[in-house]
């Protein structure tokens, strides 16, 4: 593979504008699947599908097809055949092949599953298919090398060049029984050192780290984490070896669910790309900057229903931007952390009594200082004025709390009922905080106008 440089770029790009064919496969030679990809993201359609038709040969073009994002592959298969689907399907590893078949439509599914040549290859895809696509199932893939804890080491060594033969990479050797069942994992240093072992359990490494089929995908890539892995072997129940996972699976699904989260935290409504249209982008961004403006109305209601008293003592006013400001600020570092702590293991949802104690201590230090300093500001900017200095350090000390827990419950609630807690740390906690927060402060500052006189 040679270097992907800005001039080959600038070469293909003319080649594509000019149509000159000759020149399009002599740059297009030797270059990585994952380099054409990229180059595919600055060409339209017509372009794409041009260029696409270019590539030497199906197991190239099935490569890049699945280095594309999805709505650039998409939008490509939309122009193909079922046949030609299935000719390219065929050329990959059953775990990419099932990722492109779920992005067909399902009237198309089984159309392209047809022309698939490999019986074995299709027979595969069809059982992935049943799993859910968030479990280890719906992740694994079929291609491995599999031994059996009774063969000697000579007959290892000539079934494994066997299997190899169908294998782009190889991670793990795994030994099983009889009954197919995960005894252990053959490491490579044990094959040269022991070349002529009666039995492989004799020096296999036995009960190895493995996964369900059932098992979530925020599970597992916790799993490979802990144990720093390369790959991981998939069972069903009963503990028969079906697949493997390997790391840059989980470093693709690791990267998209941190898109997510990430838009997600932000107020965006789907999943979006910057290269995006217009209209899909402003359909995954509106809902959230709607109900911004219903909170902006609620918040102005509730201020009429205190005009007088901010008509009477302005001083009121120019403290709602920070008790709203704070409260937000608060509530998303407090929901931030227990997200955090969710996707990393390090939080189970089982404390959720421990982490809400906690969290308690937190934001009444955090309460304490923010309104001791806040009260301290008011005596020496306000001294005439005691009925807004207590009213603004009470509000606060009140707001602080209630984001506090706030942000605390909510994730862990949302995570409780199976719903993306990362949902809790954009604009849910912030446009809750600014409201709640106006309402304690206009409820706090009647009570102490009232006490201590001022409206």
């Amino acid at each position: 593979m040679k270097e992907f440089t800005d001039d080959d770029i600038i070469r293909i790009e003319q080649a594509v504008d000019t149509q000159d064919e000759a020149l399009a496969r002599t740059e297009l030679t030797d270059l990585h699947p994952a380099d054409i990809a990229e180059l595919f993201r600055t060409l339209n359609l017509r372009q794409a599908e041009w260029l696409f038709s270019l590539l030497p040969g199906n197991e190239v073009k099935a490569d890049v097809l699945m280095e594309l994002d999805e709505d650039d592959r998409r939008k490509l298969m939309e122009g193909m055949d079922p046949e030609q689907i299935g000719h390219f399907i065929d050329l990959l590893d059953t775990d990419d092949a099932v990722d492109l078949i779920q992005e067909l439509d399902k009237d198309d599914r089984e159309e392209v599953i047809s022309h698939i040549d490999d019986m074995e290859q299709a027979g595969n895809i069809v059982d992935l298919l049943q799993y859910d696509e968030d479990t280890a199932g719906g992740l694994m893939a079929t291609e491995m090398i599999v031994v059996n804890e009774n063969w000697s080491m000579p007959r290892c060594i000539k079934e494994m060049r066997t299997q190899a033969e169908e294998l782009d990479d190889i991670y793990n050797i795994y030994v099983v029984d009889d009954d197919e069942r995960l005894k252990g994992i053959l490491p490579l240093k044990r094959m040269i050192t022991d070349p002529s072992v009666s039995k492989i359990r004799r020096v296999m490494e036995a009960d190895p780290v493995s996964v369900r089929t059932d098992t979530p995908i925020d599970d597992l890539t916790l799993d490979f984490e802990k144990y720093d892995l390369v790959a991981m072997p998939v069972v069903d129940s009963i503990g028969r070896l079906v697949g493997q996972i390997t790391v840059d699976d989980v470093m693709d699904e690791v990267r998209e669910q941190n898109e997510r989260d990430y838009q997600l935290a932000s107020g965006i409504s789907s999943d979006i790309d910057a290269d995006d249209s217009i209209l899909h982008q402003t359909r995954a961004r509106i809902p959230w900057l709607l109900i911004g403006i219903a909170s902006g109305i609620v918040a102005s209601l509730i201020l009429g229903g205190f005009e007088s008293q901010l008509a009477a003592v302005t001083a009121l006013a120019l403290f709602i931007p920070i008790i709203g400001g704070t409260g937000g600020n608060v509530g998303v570092q407090a929901s931030a952390i227990v997200v955090q702590g969710l996707a990393n293991g390090s939080l189970d949802i089982k404390e959720f009594g421990r982490q809400m104690g906690k969290e308690v201590c937190i934001g009444l230090l955090n309460a304490t200082i923010m309104a001791a300093v806040i009260f301290i500001y008011n005596l020496i900017m306000l001294p005439g004025d005691f009925a807004v200095t207590i009213s603004v350090a009470v509000s606060l000390f009140i707001v602080v709390m209630f984001a506090t827990l706030l942000g605390t419950v909510v994730p862990l609630t949302l995570e409780k009922i199976h719903i993306n807690p990362a949902l809790a740390t954009g604009p849910f906690i912030q446009i809750s905080n600014d409201i709640v927060g106006l309402i304690i402060y206009v409820n706090v500052a009647t009570a102490f106008l009232k006490i201590f006189g001022g409206a």
